[in-house]
């Protein structure tokens, strides 16, 4: 038996439990100064004047940085580049690292005060008198269509960028239809509340001309880059150095201002210098996600066979676009349609500029907003052709014979994509078995102990496996270990144990005598991250290929090939290999997912009671940890649909920055759900024998499956969600709001 496929529990945890973990904030350096954000108050504003000189003169206070002090050039004050789908239109809305004459959402960093304490840094910053000359505030997508104040005005318009996703003709199919509906939804603005929040520690050696940041994570070889691009720095003279990572959720790592201002202030100042988000900054500054509202059509004929989706999604992409902003927008055009035959698409996404914290990737990004919209529609769809909800699903999936299956294909920049493997039909006769459906169903609608009952299903992919390319580097130790660097980063998903599981499989060796290493920018030449559930193909198919050049070489050396068991491998140190992977595809895992719900129509509480999940992976390393991503994915997704929920008033300001205002699911709120993670379909994408990324497949279908299941409940009294979160109050109004029967 190898490694690989056996449930190992993760290598990482025991240190961790025991309080042994290395996070941004239990670093310390000789000398070491604490920095503080001024944040704007206002959601926008003309930045007049910054009085910093009674808060300078403080004890303790270091020095205080504001746009004044960075933009000493011409090119004014670096901004945050779109690490994905950047397009040069999208430039002008790059947000700059320090406010500089503007402020567009509160939150927005103003100045930055550095002193021997944080304490002392965060009474200085109360210390500043700002004087900004409020503008009329942009606080949702409805005033920022109207174009009346704008956040750019040079641009002479909010929407900054609209997309498209189109496959055959969408006009055509519905201009000869049978069956034809129109229905608008919306999903709120929330995001990944990471447990560790983000922070940065920065050392210059002026000596050496190296700089160090450490707290480093997801994507630390594109973050060197930015910094050096903007301190006019060589990428070699910059160390990333990732430690342990509370949580990443595609939020926490991607580059933020401050990933700039800290290193830049700790090369101006030579100390070292520490700066540590708190929950506020976190809630307030931290890339949102989600919020999106749609006016979608479905054509179909009578006996529920889909012909065609068209629509109209619009996108408040907050204040500015940075890091990987492009990717929800675009995201909800191509895959709005799921892994359903659709033969004829066009969905127009529309991204709407406003004063609100900027938008980013969180776990299934435009792809669980648009499954809530399409698996919604769906039922109502079934509902009106008179068709079973399971059968409309069940034949408007692709068969094995069709695939690889086209989807449409989505730009700008246009790229044609299609699922790689799988038996859809298979995920979702085994969810409804698992789940029994039969019995469950007969529960529709029925008022049971003061509440009423619900069920529903929906199908979802989840993409994987991104490119360009991944590297690994293998190292023989003189004491006879075998260390392992990895590109790939670690942001929470047993990244450790998986490569070790690898490696000791690749090269027929004990677990114990491989070290893992990963994300730092000195371990390998070139690396690429951990987004996109891309680790495990790409960072292992590296892994493949460097334990291959290793085998090679030793077998080079020693004139014959020999299992690395039986080689003293102390004999052979130091050697050292390094492989690339590269890839241009995608893997698309997928699944079934199915709720039963008892809503209380007094209070408008949704009791879950019971989730099942199935999802194909194609190969599965470890099961423990694949059956923890689904459950921990899933939780994300119930979060989202039931309660979290990021708040701005009507004038901009930000309503929900506690977690006594923004709620979170505890472990209590969910006690009975079931992943079931089956090896059924491989892809024949890289050299992991089959396997599919899958780290965010459980949260995708939860919204739509979700309100499909309290809409079922609620079918009795006329009551019809069309949009999330489903919190209590949200559910008892529907109530009192729906036509009485």
């Amino acid at each position: 038996m190898g490694f690989v496929g056996q449930p190992i529990e993760r290598l990482e945890d025991l240190r961790l439990l025991r309080g042994r973990g290395q996070y941004v904030d239990d670093l310390h350096r000789e000398g070491m100064l604490h920095a503080a954000i001024l944040r704007s108050p206002l959601p926008h504003g003309l930045l007049k004047k910054i009085r910093i000189e009674e808060a300078k003169a403080m004890p303790g206070v270091r020095a205080i940085y504001t746009a004044a002090d960075i933009a000493k050039n011409e090119a004014g004050v670096p901004t945050v580049p779109l690490r994905l789908l950047p397009l040069p239109e999208l430039v002008p809305f790059e947000q700059p690292v320090i406010a500089q004459h503007k402020v567009r959402y509160v939150g927005e960093p103003i100045a930055v005060i550095v002193a021997d304490s944080l304490a002392l840094a965060e009474d200085a910053a109360d210390a500043i008198e700002l004087d900004i000359e409020p503008l009329a505030p942009v606080p949702n997508r409805q005033v920022s269509q109207a174009d009346q104040s704008l956040l750019f005005e040079e641009r002479g318009t909010n929407r900054a960028m609209t997309y498209a996703a189109r496959k055959g003709d969408a006009d055509a199919a519905f201009a000869s239809a049978p069956y034809v509906r129109r229905e608008k939804f919306s999903v709120q603005r929330h995001t990944a509340v990471c447990m560790e929040p983000r922070g940065v520690l920065a050392v210059w050696d002026g000596a050496k001309t190296k700089l160090t940041v450490l707290g480093a994570a997801k994507v630390p070889f594109q973050s060197r880059k930015t910094i050096a691009k903007h301190m006019d720095l060589p990428e070699d003279c910059i160390d990333m150095i990732e430690g342990d990572v509370g949580g990443g959720f595609g939020v926490r790592g991607e580059f933020y201002p401050e990933d700039f201002l800290i290193p830049w202030i700790a090369r101006k100042l030579g100390r070292p210098v520490k700066w540590i988000e708190d929950r506020r900054e976190n809630l307030l500054a931290a890339n949102h996600s989600r919020e999106m509202d749609c006016e979608l059509e479905i054509a179909c004929e009578k006996d529920g066979t889909l012909l065609a989706l068209r629509g109209k999604v619009w996108v408040d992409m907050g204040a500015y676009y940075r890091a990987n902003g492009p990717i929800p927008a675009r995201n909800v055009t191509q895959f709005l349609s799921g892994c359903y035959r659709v033969p004829n698409v066009h969905i127009e996404s529309y991204v709407q500029m406003t004063n609100k914290t900027p938008v980013g990737t969180y776990r299934g990004p435009g792809r669980y907003e648009g499954d809530f919209f399409r698996e919604r529609l769906f039922d109502l769809a079934a509902q009106d052709l008179g068709v079973d909800r399971v059968e409309f699903r069940r034949k408007n999936l692709p068969s094995v014979g069709e695939m690889p299956y086209p989807i449409a294909v989505a730009g700008p920049p246009e790229k044609k994509e299609e699922l790689d493997s799988g038996d859809y039909r298979m995920a979702l006769e085994r969810c409804l078995a698992e789940f029994g459906w039969e019995e469950k169903a007969k529960l529709q609608g029925r008022l049971i102990d003061g509440r009423y009952h619900g069920v529903a299903l929906g199908c979802y992919i989840e993409g994987g496996a991104t490119g360009p390319r991944e590297s690994a580097r293998i190292v023989l130790d003189p004491d006879g270990l075998v260390s392992v660097f990895v590109g790939s980063t670690s942001v929470g998903q047993g990244l450790e144990t998986i490569m070790v599981q690898i490696a000791a499989d690749a090269l027929g060796l004990p677990m114990e005598s491989i070290r893992i290493f990963h994300g730092s920018t000195t371990g390998v030449t070139e690396g690429f991250g951990s987004y996109h559930s891309r680790a495990t193909v790409m960072g292992g198919s590296a892994l493949l290929m460097a334990a291959q050049a290793l085998k090679d070489e030793i077998a080079k050396r020693l004139g014959r090939e020999v299992p690395l068991k039986d080689v003293d491998l102390k004999s052979l140190a130091p050697l050292t290999v390094e492989s690339t992977y590269a890839n241009t595809r995608h893997t698309y895992s997928y699944g079934t997912a199915a709720a039963h719900v008892a809503v209380d129509p007094r209070t408008g509480h949704v009791r879950l009671v019971d989730y099942v999940v199935v999802q194909d992976m194609g190969r599965v390393i470890n099961p423990l940890t694949a059956h923890g991503q689904v459950i921990g994915a899933l939780v994300q997704g119930l979060g989202g649909a039931f309660l979290e929920h990021l708040q701005y008033d009507d004038n901009g300001q930000f309503l929900t920055a506690s977690l006594a205002d923004y709620l979170l699911p505890s472990a209590t709120d969910f006690p009975s759900l079931r992943g079931i993670v089956i090896e059924h379909a491989p892809t024949d994408i890289g050299l992991m024998g089959g396997a599919k990324g899958a780290s965010e497949g459980g949260l995708i279908s939860v919204g739509g499956v979700i309100a499909n299941a309290v809409g079922a409940a609620l079918a009795p009294l006329g009551a019809v969600p069309r949009g999330l979160p489903l919190s209590p109050p949200r559910v008892w109004a529907l109530i009192q709001a729906a036509p009485k029967r």
